[in-house]
């Protein structure tokens, strides 16, 4: 099964820390994050070689990944090492498992550009295509506020 790979930018006016904090800040993560899975939260710490569990607060399904390697405000790429159900309890089905994902910000005159790009299953390219850009969307306007 191959997965398709997605990819995003907005442009935010606001400094790359702003940015960072707006992702991963555990209220505004569930925020945006709300926007492509109701409910989404994600437990762990950011820091590079750590694991984080991203769980879906509506089903329990989630995934649990690898935090490859970490810019702190510039760069994070997280790789899939499993899917879960049961909030994290258990493993399931193989869907995302094996993908790679990664949010990088360039600042450039007070702005930051904000660039997500995803390993997706063929099953969920439509989803992302129209929710991720929304979120993203949320995003800007959270950092902008």
């Amino acid at each position: 099964m191959s997965m398709q790979k997605l990819k995003f930018s907005i442009e935010i006016q606001a400094p790359k820390e702003k940015v960072w904090h707006t992702l991963w800040e555990d209220t505004t993560f569930r925020d945006w994050a709300n926007i492509i899975d109701a409910g989404t939260y994600m437990v762990g710490e950011m820091k590079e070689g750590a694991e984080v569990q991203f769980i879906s607060g509506s089903s329990g399904y989630g995934v649990t990944s690898l935090i490859e390697k970490l810019v702190p405000n510039e760069f994070v790429l997280l790789s899939h090492r499993a899917d879960t159900k049961e909030s994290g309890k258990e493993e399931r089905e193989r869907e995302w498992t094996g993908g790679q994902e990664s949010y990088s910000l360039t600042e450039r005159d007070g702005a930051t550009l904000l660039t997500v790009e995803l390993d997706t299953p063929p099953e969920q390219v439509e989803t992302f295509e129209e929710r991720l850009p929304k979120a993203l969307a949320r995003v800007k306007e959270l950092a902008e506020n």
